[in-house]
């Protein structure tokens, strides 16, 4: 078994903007003139796709809303993303990502990105760091209908690399998910990939009872070891969740 292909979470992971999605998100509720988030659906919402926040969200404020008006929300939602990261001088892209994408590409591994965000938002940032070109399958959290922790999100990644490169015949055992929350490890760990988590949200410590490998940062990510485990089948076995 070899290791054949890396498949990054993109909120968290990719860019540092968990403050803008809390603060948007926020702001959409009070516009439907309903109670902004509580502490612990904050904590709920990291690592999930934006459409089952604001479903669980409406629910908790007994509000149903038809599937044509949740998209309204979403896509305003997305909208709001744009203009709010137009204003930045600087995107807060994690240190260390484009080395980690020098590596992976010098060692002939593909990239993907599986993210509950919409593909909107995950465009403009990829298009505007100029690394758009290095990920060349993207599943974002409009391709899919439900939301991690379920492993869709993974297998579907797989699917297309595999639609776009036949020859690979890419199994999900050879990938690596780099993921920063609970929800999306467990869908990685689900879909029988092998997991790296990047403690940039949660504590190193927390991370490490469910995961393969834990860095604190990206740049801490061994790829070259990581890549030789692999070839040797040397898995550490990972069953408890965070």
């Amino acid at each position: 078994m070899s290791l054949k292909a890396i498949l990054f979470d993109f909120n968290g992971v990719i860019i540092n903007d968990e403050r803008i999605h809390l603060q948007l998100i926020d702001e959409i509720l009070i516009q439907e003139n309903l109670q902004p988030q509580k502490v612990q659906e904050r904590q709920a919402s990291l690592g999930r796709s934006d459409r089952a926040c604001f479903q669980e969200l409406l629910a908790n404020r007994g509000r149903v809303v038809s599937d044509d008006s949740l998209t309204q929300l979403l896509n305003s939602k997305a909208q709001a993303y744009v203009l709010e990261v137009e204003k930045l001088e600087k995107l807060p892209i994690y240190p260390g990502l484009e080395d980690l994408i020098y590596q992976a590409r010098s060692r002939n591994l593909h990239l993907g990105i599986v993210s509950g965000a919409v593909r909107q938002e995950i465009e403009l940032v990829l298009n505007r760091a100029k690394l758009a070109e290095y990920f060349t399958v993207i599943v974002a959290g409009d391709d899919i209908t439900t939301s991690k922790p379920k492993p869709d999100g993974y297998l579907l990644a797989v699917e297309r690399l595999n639609q776009k490169y036949p020859e690979l015949n890419l199994l999900p055992q050879e990938c690596l998910a780099i993921e920063d929350t609970p929800a999306g490890i467990a869908a990685a760990k689900r879909a029988q990939m092998q997991v790296v988590g990047v403690a940039n949200t949660y504590p190193f410590h927390m991370l490490q009872r469910c995961c393969n490998w834990t860095v604190d940062y990206l740049s801490d990510l061994e790829l070259e070891r990581v890549q030789k485990i692999f070839s040797g089948g040397e898995f550490q076995a990972i069953v408890s969740e965070c």
